[in-house]
């Protein structure tokens, strides 16, 4: 989690501060739910929220003595509050207010995250329709295959990411539990209507079965969602990156004025952003991994997935925050060249037709694998000279083919406007 790659909101949730102040209000409501129970007296909640307060670096000079962070905190809170702070963490341990704690901020950064596929699916929407009907190669294997329009490309992409956003509602939903249930989670020492109560108030469902851990195989689907986020991510931002291609140019990331592509060649406009995408990427993949080792604890609990929350948590989230906010600028701002697509479609001498006059010969009567020798004969020879002769000429030129099919009806089968007559279907099924 670096300032390069980090949005101010996501990082402050990640914050010490956070942290310590979900904390404090963890405890303070656990207190309220105990005053109800009788188990505490109404004054030493009053003087919790009243007084209570921290104190980060003081926290952090206590942890260095006492080696452990929860009694940090509640020292600090109890130099805070006085006498009464003596029941506070009235039987509740340690995971009961990290675990909580981290679910809070965990479904905190997924309304972020929404909030960030929201944005991106709004540019992507505007922009589909915006080329709705231009006209673009479509490729397979990096190839020329059919006309397709690049509003169908972003249509797609909007699909996908319509997609990301219901999976981060479920992992939203999924991380989203509360645990004050006290050591190894039999509610011993505490009454279970405390964790009613808490959860309540911090927003969250309770755990059904805690053993004095909340199990991370919620945080594995939490984590595991991330990484298909950020591996749409990778998708798009490779798209623009091929399509940027000196060969290609199709589409560019947007350069601005005085922005340098190069320190040793001024020509340069490289697609720096879409690259950068594709490396943050793999590092939001990389988290989930770690993730679902964390599943396999020891009995009731251990800290082995402890280390690993403290980095992945906020770097996960934070890192894909910023992915998805540049890549909602990327494509809000992508300068599209139709004229280059058109004539990108044009360079292959019309073989993106080839498949046509196929089904054209065999609706004439032609077998399938007759046909396909007589469309491919010609078709090489079109791919050998580089585009300099046309599919169609050869075409008209074959007798075999004239023989089935007029060269008039030939002509008909080139119609770029034919590949289109469904845009509007799928655009209805895409947006509605």
């Amino acid at each position: 989690m670096i300032p390069r790659y980090s949005r101010p909101e996501m990082v402050a949730l990640w914050e010490p501060e956070t942290r310590f102040r979900i904390w404090f209000e963890i405890e303070a409501h656990a207190m309220d739910a105990l005053v109800g129970l009788g188990v505490v007296p109404a004054s030493a909640a009053k003087a919790v929220w009243e007084r209570g307060g921290f104190d980060v670096a003081r926290i952090d000079e206590i942890e260095r003595e006492v080696k452990h962070d929860v009694i940090a905190f509640l020292t600090s809170l109890a130099e805070h509050v006085g006498p009464e702070a003596r029941f506070v963490h009235q039987g509740m341990t340690s995971s009961d207010v990290l675990d909580t704690c981290l679910n809070v901020q965990l479904v905190r950064a997924a309304d972020i995250i929404i909030r960030d596929l929201d944005e991106l699916l709004v540019v992507l929407k505007r922009r589909a329709y915006e080329h709705k009907l231009t006209p673009t190669i479509g490729r397979s294997h990096g190839i020329h295959a059919e006309p397709t329009t690049f509003g169908l490309k972003l249509a797609q992409a909007y699909a996908e990411f319509d997609r990301c956003r219901a999976r981060m509602v479920a992992a939203r939903e999924e991380v989203a539990t509360c645990a004050i249930s006290g050591a190894v989670g039999t509610f011993a020492n505490i009454d279970p209507r405390v964790e009613e109560h808490v959860a309540k108030a911090m927003g969250l469902a309770i755990e059904p079965v805690s053993t004095q851990v909340i199990p991370r195989d919620r945080h594995a689907m939490y984590f595991a969602t991330l990484g298909v986020v950020a591996s749409c991510v990778e998708r798009l931002a490779t798209e623009v990156r091929h399509l940027q291609r000196t060969e290609v140019l199709e589409a560019e990331e947007y350069f601005s004025p005085g922005q340098k592509g190069s320190s040793a060649m001024p020509h340069k406009r490289n697609p720096v952003l879409t690259e950068n995408l594709t490396g943050l990427a793999r590092l939001v993949r990389g988290y989930a991994l770690p993730a679902m080792e964390n599943v396999a604890l020891w009995h009731e609990r251990d800290i082995s997935h402890s280390s690993v929350e403290r980095m992945i948590g906020p770097d996960a989230t934070v890192t894909l925050d910023f992915a998805l906010a540049r890549l909602t600028g990327v494509m809000d701002k992508l300068v599209v060249y139709p004229e280059r697509m058109e004539k990108n479609l044009n360079k292959m001498g019309g073989l993106i037709h080839s498949q046509r006059v196929l089904l054209a010969l065999t609706q004439a009567g032609v077998s399938r694998e007759d046909s396909y020798r007589l469309v491919q004969r010609n078709a090489m020879k079109v791919w050998e000279s580089d585009g300099k002769l046309q599919l169609l000429d050869l075409l008209k030129a074959d007798a075999e083919v004239t023989a089935k099919l007029p060269p008039a009806e030939i002509e008909q089968l080139f119609d770029l406007g034919y590949h289109f007559k469904a845009v509007d279907t799928i655009f209805d099924r895409v947006f509605g």
